[in-house]
């Protein structure tokens, strides 16, 4: 896991060459934009745009991913995204291969990290990650989700 401001994300765009059109996507979408998915790189390289209410973590499940790699950005709002090493996890739900998505039973305890505007985290496949956690109080969320192929 990897996280930092969008302010401060080229320093990280060798990291993968999908990275750099992804950050410039953020860099320029407007915060108004609808909700929905929104190719960058055809379906190598995607934005997920949502808005949501947060929930307990005690509600959520960590997620995983094996062919894609989530960068989680903040328009607005703050949430908890919890996350563990996936390697010692047990399954909750299988490993779905056509939606590149899987659960894992909470490791206790899992570390986390607040996502405030401005900020993105990176979660790859060794991160098994529970978004969407509330700080506080359930509250409203604006995010965008760049699903970037490994």
């Amino acid at each position: 896991m990897i996280t930092d401001t969008l302010t401060l994300s080229e320093i990280y765009t060798p990291l993968h060459p999908r990275l750099a059109a992804g950050f410039e996507y953020l860099r320029r979408l407007p915060a108004n934009v609808a909700d929905g998915r929104y190719e960058i790189d055809g379906p190598d390289l995607f934005a997920l745009v949502q808005s949501y209410t947060t929930t307990p973590a005690a509600e959520r499940k960590l997620e995983h991913h094996r062919k894609f790699a989530d960068v989680q950005y903040l328009f607005a709002g703050a949430e908890i995204i919890e996350y563990a090493p996936l390697g010692a996890l047990e399954v909750d739900r299988p490993y779905d291969e056509a939606n590149d998505y899987g659960l894992v039973r909470d490791a206790v305890p899992n570390a986390s990290l607040v996502l405030r505007p401005g900020q993105w985290a990176i979660f790859l496949p060794q991160d098994a990650h529970k978004p969407g956690c509330a700080l506080g109080a359930p509250a409203a969320v604006r995010k965008v989700v760049l699903k970037v192929r490994l």
